[in-house]
């Protein structure tokens, strides 16, 4: 018993890392006319400082659902905010009126069907659940 306890903790503390060095992919639809973005540019579509894409098209943003390790890696690399503080960022924001949170859209999968389906639209997904129907514009390493 004691064995199999020891082999469980070694899996779970040699997967961890592997876990925290996943990517993740800002995308949009690959008509957006979008090619790239910086850090800041969307950092201040994600915490409701813009409400466009650089090119100027209106950039909808979606967050994948709360408890996502990707959203938690996304949040504290480009909002610079855990998930808490992120929460509480945006209920001060909504209390007093001056904003509205992105949309919890799904995982991986959700997100990537919807910025496909819509050229105003930009979100996150692991980096190894990008195809052709979207186009990374940020990469989080």
């Amino acid at each position: 018993m004691r064995r199999l306890f020891v082999a469980l903790v070694a899996l779970s503390a040699f997967s961890l890392p592997t876990l925290s060095r996943a990517e993740v992919a800002v995308i949009v639809n690959p008509s957006s006319g979008v090619a790239s973005m910086t850090d800041d540019e969307v950092s201040r579509l994600f915490l409701g400082k813009s409400n466009s894409f650089p090119s100027g098209g209106q950039a909808v943003p979606l967050n994948q659902d709360e408890g996502s390790a990707v959203r938690d890696k996304f949040n504290e690399a480009v909002c610079k905010k855990n998930a808490s503080q992120y929460k509480a960022y945006w209920s001060q924001l909504v209390f007093t009126g001056k904003g509205t949170p992105p949309k919890d859209s799904g995982k991986d999968a959700a997100v990537k069907a919807l910025v496909a389906a819509n050229a105003n639209m930009i979100g996150y997904v692991d980096a190894s659940a990008v195809d052709a129907s979207v186009k990374v514009v940020y990469k989080v390493p």
